[in-house]
């Protein structure tokens, strides 16, 4: 017999370890009844912010985690973190596993780490960040989703992220190459990690800057600050995070609001296309019109429906 899955003040009152139980039965199951319904109250009950982390490999986003982690909980707020690691080509698992390179608390209730492999996502994300994403979201105060790496094709973390924060390394040229990639469209902040580097970092700023002045804005949009960052010794690690509440304040819950609805009918738009392609979503889309709840619910109730079809 499956294992029941709880409601979220179950999951809220059981720590980690409700928590961990949970992701899996999700994972196992992700079309149940019993998940859909647990999503759908994650999804109408968000509590925290959510922070994409995103940069090419080697730029040291894991490093600037975990300082980014141990100030938070110094200043009370709970931590989840959902890290995104290449797959192994012989298990399809998490390469890497980020949860043995954040040196955090196995103890400590208000930070958990769960890792997960992109396999053949090509936008730096997992098929299950966006769920995963929504739970973390009704329990931690903060969320932060590192992804595998970036790229022309790698800038899905823009979908599920609140607030994304763009990572380049000194002395890697990043900067110019993500001119060409459209990248520059993304970050609410950019930071230059291993600030220590000194003159090369804050040549890597300027490059920065010269970027993202190249991307289009709207007036009146945010201007993304440019920071100089090194989590080996902390320095910047206070205005990183309080450039992410300026930013958080500047959405305002009714932006916020309006972001993660656009975010929801995206994902919802790509899972069911991944299942039935465009025709079903085409299908799919002349049958949500009486379709309420979540993305999470509205995508089951579509699926079933074309699925009868299909038959």
């Amino acid at each position: 017999m499956a294992e029941p899955v709880p409601d979220l003040n179950k999951v809220r009152a059981g720590g980690k370890a409700a928590l961990a139980r949970v992701l899996g039965l999700i994972e196992s199951d992700a079309d149940s009844a019993d998940t859909v319904r647990l999503l759908d109250e994650a999804w109408a009950n968000p509590k925290g912010h959510v922070i994409g982390l995103t940069g090419p490999p080697g730029v040291g986003k894991s490093s600037l985690m975990g300082a980014l982690i141990k100030a938070w909980r110094a200043g009370g707020r709970a931590v989840g973190v959902v890290a995104v690691d290449p797959s192994s080509r012989s298990t399809r698992g998490a390469l890497l596993g980020d949860r043995t390179r954040l040196a955090t608390d196995p103890a400590d209730e208000g930070v958990f780490v769960r890792s997960m492999a992109a396999r053949d996502r090509l936008g730096g994300l997992a098929a299950l960040t966006v769920p995963t994403m929504v739970l973390m979201r009704a329990i931690y105060d903060i969320v932060v989703i590192e992804t595998v790496g970036v790229g022309q094709s790698e800038t899905d973390v823009a979908e599920v992220a609140d607030t994304v924060v763009f990572c380049v390394q000194p002395g890697s040229g990043d900067s110019l190459q993500y001119m060409k990639a459209g990248i520059m469209e993304v970050p609410h902040i950019a930071v230059v990690t291993k600030a220590d580097m000194g003159s090369v970092a804050t040549r890597a700023r300027s490059d920065v800057r010269g970027a993202l002045g190249l991307a289009v804005r709207d007036a009146g949009d945010w201007t993304p600050p440019v920071l100089l960052v090194s989590a080996s010794n902390g320095d910047g690690i206070a205005d990183l995070i309080t450039a992410i509440d300026d930013h958080q304040a500047a959405l305002g819950p009714d932006g916020r609001s309006r972001s993660r609805e656009v975010q929801g009918q995206r994902w919802f738009e790509d899972m069911i296309r991944g299942r039935f392609g465009s025709e079903g979503l085409r299908a799919g889309g002349g049958l949500i019109k009486d379709i309420s709840g979540s993305p999470f619910a509205r995508e089951q109730a579509i699926a079933k429906r074309l699925k009868v079809v299909a038959d």
